[in-house]
């Protein structure tokens, strides 16, 4: 049995070899790959005494010979093929070893050349690759390190891999070169301007009960590279599987929870936060979220940037929820939590990154594709349009509720005081109805003075300022940019708010501060 290794991710070769010889097999070997077997002890075969040919071309052509391929692609059933091989001196290769020039890490360097990135794409091994894959019947093809302990295994046990075995490592091997050639492809057609071609390279997760509906079948991908705030690659540690709703919902909580470094929770239902408050701590930041908001919280998402501790897994426990997500579970807290068999509980990583994650949604026939919004303007005392000026708590506010408001369906209006939200409109036909929302449930909790107002887009009319203003909003946040934005701005100055008080009716004559950020934030 002989066996062909050319590899450029040399992690576990030698062991592999080795293994190898000591199971009897001739092992055959190429340039870097026969230098680093042969300083580990490793008696091998050059690749040049197999073809009678040298390597050629700065290592080009090595293995694109009919000795290698004859070897890989004769079936051994077919007499016909076996007489080729005997009258051209061919011998059998009955297992293929590579993996590719990394090209991927090669494109991502800063600076790279298109000459740089050409010397980077291999031809020989994805050759042998689906040479070796086509003839899985009698060959064993292996591009993964992970694969060779349980291959050796196999070999150990049975003599040789099963053809169930090397069908798998068939169908991996052409998944690893269509995954190569793709990625040369997007390059290459950049380097030649021709028309971007999109192609996605995405994992099976789980089959789905049902989609958004029970009469929808459904499916769940992930991304083969690991990205911080996913829901496809955290890990569950307890909890019935998720659904196709618990998907979406739980991925709209990832991408709240990305915009807060402090300790923050968020409560969210149906694709909306109905809670979200910072705190001191993780406890804190919880029960602020859960008094959002006790109504809506019930049968809902919950995730939090922070460990949750057994003192916040008490608390969060006599509530109905479906999930809870944050970065790590304490001991104490999962003994608690993991009490309730149907809770799902799930560890994400949420370490920040500089990568601008790319969002896709499809369309009938087509798909849209755009970078995650993950950019958020800070908000800060200098975006002021009007006469009255933000004090610093409501500031803070300001801040707090122009992260929110975001990842809100539009129209939104987000109400907040002290770091909580006390009112959310989403998803009205207009922003006045949006606006009316919010500040009734705000209203229905008492707040009805020095609250701060965040609005998704800019405010077409003056309407929402002046309602604003009666219902105890002291300052507001909004993109600006409407042709009317003045409109806006002499309602606020002209305008003093209305607190309501046990007493009944106060007015203040300070007017309502208004802020515009620049920048636009629609959520559909």
């Amino acid at each position: 049995m002989r066996a062909l290794i050319s590899v450029s991710d040399k992690t576990g070769v030698v062991d592999f070899a080795k293994n190898l010889k000591a199971l009897g097999w001739e092992v055959i070997a190429t340039g870097g790959t026969m230098k680093l077997l042969r300083e580990s002890g490793v008696e091998v075969l050059n690749i040049s005494d197999v073809t009678g040919f040298p390597e050629i071309c700065d290592g080009r052509v090595k293995t694109l010979h009919p000795a290698v391929h004859g070897g890989l692609l004769a079936r051994r059933d077919v007499e016909e093929h076996v007489e080729a091989l005997r009258v051209n001196g061919i011998e059998f290769i009955d297992l293929v070893c590579v993996n590719l020039y990394p090209f991927r890490q090669t494109i991502a360097k800063e600076g790279v050349t298109l000459a740089e990135a050409i010397e980077n794409i291999d031809i020989g091994g994805p050759s042998m690759l689906r040479s070796a894959a086509k003839n899985f019947r009698d060959v064993t093809v292996v591009c993964d390190p992970a694969d060779y302990a349980a291959i050796l295994d196999e070999m150990r046990a049975e003599g040789n891999t099963s053809v169930e075995t090397r069908l798998r490592l068939s169908a991996k091997a052409y998944t690893h070169t269509a995954e190569y050639d793709s990625m040369i492809a997007t390059y290459m057609r950049a380097q030649a301007g021709l028309p971007e071609k999109l192609f996605l390279d995405f994992d099976l997760v789980q089959s789905l009960r049902y989609g958004e509906n029970p009469h929808q079948t459904a499916k769940f991908y992930r991304s083969a590279e690991e990205v911080p705030f996913s829901l496809a690659h955290a890990r569950q540690l307890n909890g019935k599987e998720l659904s196709y709703n618990n998907i979406q919902d739980a991925n709209a909580a990832l991408n709240i929870v990305r915009e807060f470094d402090e300790p923050f929770c968020v409560g969210l239902k149906h694709m909306n936060p109905c809670g979200a408050a910072v705190g001191r701590d993780v406890v804190e930041a919880w029960t602020k979220a859960y008094e959002a908001d006790k109504v809506s919280i019930f049968g809902g998402i919950v995730a939090v940037n922070r460990e949750v501790t057994r003192e916040a897994a008490e608390r969060m426990k006599p509530i109905f929820l479906e999930i809870i997500m944050a970065p790590k579970f304490s001991e104490g807290a999962l003994e608690v939590l993991c009490t309730k068999k149907n809770l799902r509980l799930l560890e994400v990583d949420m370490t920040r990154s500089d990568v601008h994650p790319m969002q896709y949604v499809s369309v009938n026939g087509g798909l849209l594709a755009q970078e995650l919004d993950v950019e958020t303007k800070r908000v800060e005392a200098s975006m002021t349009v009007t006469k009255a000026r933000p004090d610093a708590a409501q500031l803070r506010d300001l801040e707090f509720a122009w992260r929110i408001v975001k990842h809100v369906k539009s129209n939104a209006i987000v109400v907040v005081k002290g770091g909580q939200t006390l009112g959310v409109g989403a998803g009205q036909m207009n922003r006045i109805g949006s606006a009316e929302i919010a500040l009734k449930e705000a209203q229905a909790k008492g707040a009805t003075e020095g609250l701060v107002m965040a609005s998704d887009g800019f405010f077409p009319f003056d309407d929402c300022v002046t309602l604003a203003a009666a219902n105890g909003v002291a300052a507001i946040v909004q993109p600006g940019g409407s042709v009317r934005d003045e409109d806006s701005i002499r309602k606020a100055d002209g305008l003093s708010y209305t607190t309501f008080e046990y007493s009944g009716l106060k007015a203040d004559e300070t007017g309502v501060a208004m802020l515009f950020t620049g920048m636009r934030h629609f959520k559909h």
